[in-house]
């Protein structure tokens, strides 16, 4: 796989899959526009970016919540300003957040989809008239949640199978002009997420030890294995990939209780 030359806009790349997928990006030679709301972990990923690759160069660092619909087209000027031209965009930032139809609410709803769904469409739908320039693409981090139906999260379910289907269409009307759509669909991955949501310690361990029941491979994933899956619909072998919802899940979306 090879970048140079290429742009990558990556948001939510101050941790987790994000910062994975930016050093994966950087190994590869690309350069990269990273885009999260907390600067030091923003400039932690940064720093790991330029120690790989001969060529390694500074990313563009840009603070943003993508949530203020004010801001986020400064996303695509300040890229414009630095790179003169996008290639490549990676939808990662998300939240999730615990609740049934019994006792989530409307501000979780809204809360969720805002972060998930709808700063995607609008960042999205900035980005593209770029993305038609280069004839680049655009990947999606989306979630098993969105392949099959798990309890407790409901909400989150719903935003990643939005964005399933924003994937398949915005892939279909964007092929006859080269550019290209596809989504991630992880299971279980050790990043911080779920204690982000407010899962403890000693919950998220048993929650990790319950994945060895629940993934066919017996294990939650590894955010190197996602950002290996990322790149590699971003890159040129993938050029006839295009509306795909790839499980990167250890087999869990084939899985069902017996």
């Amino acid at each position: 796989m090879d970048f140079k030359g290429k742009v990558v806009l990556i948001t939510g790349a101050s941790s987790g899959i994000g910062a994975a997928a930016a050093v994966k990006f950087a190994k590869f030679g690309a350069k990269l526009a990273l885009v999260g709301r907390n600067v030091e972990n923003l400039k932690e990923t940064a720093s790991k970016c330029e120690n790989v690759g001969e060529d390694s160069l500074t990313p563009l660092l840009i603070r943003v919540n993508l949530t203020d619909e004010s801001a986020v087209p400064n996303i695509i000027s300040e890229v414009l300003e630095r790179y003169g031209q996008l290639d490549v965009l990676v939808n990662n930032a998300g939240i999730i957040e615990n609740g049934t139809i019994e006792n989530t609410s409307l501000a979780q709803f809204d809360r969720i989809m805002d972060t998930n769904v709808r700063s995607v469409y609008q960042l999205t739908m900035l980005a593209v008239p770029e993305l038609i320039k280069t004839k680049g693409n655009i990947v999606n981090v989306s979630s098993v949640c969105g392949l099959r139906a798990f309890p407790n999260v409901l909400a989150y379910n719903i935003s990643k199978s939005a964005i399933d289907q924003f994937t398949r269409c915005v892939a279909l009307e964007l092929a006859p002009k080269g550019v290209r759509c596809n989504s991630v669909n992880p299971g279980v991955v050790v990043t911080n997420l779920h204690k982000s949501a407010g899962m403890n310690d000693e919950a998220y361990e048993k929650f990790l030890e319950h994945c060895k029941i629940t993934h066919a491979l017996g294990r939650a994933g590894d955010v190197e294995e996602v950002a290996n899956a990322i790149c590699f619909l971003a890159s040129d072998l993938a050029t006839f990939t295009t509306g795909m919802n790839m499980p990167v899940d250890g087999g869990r979306h084939a899985m069902c209780p017996r």
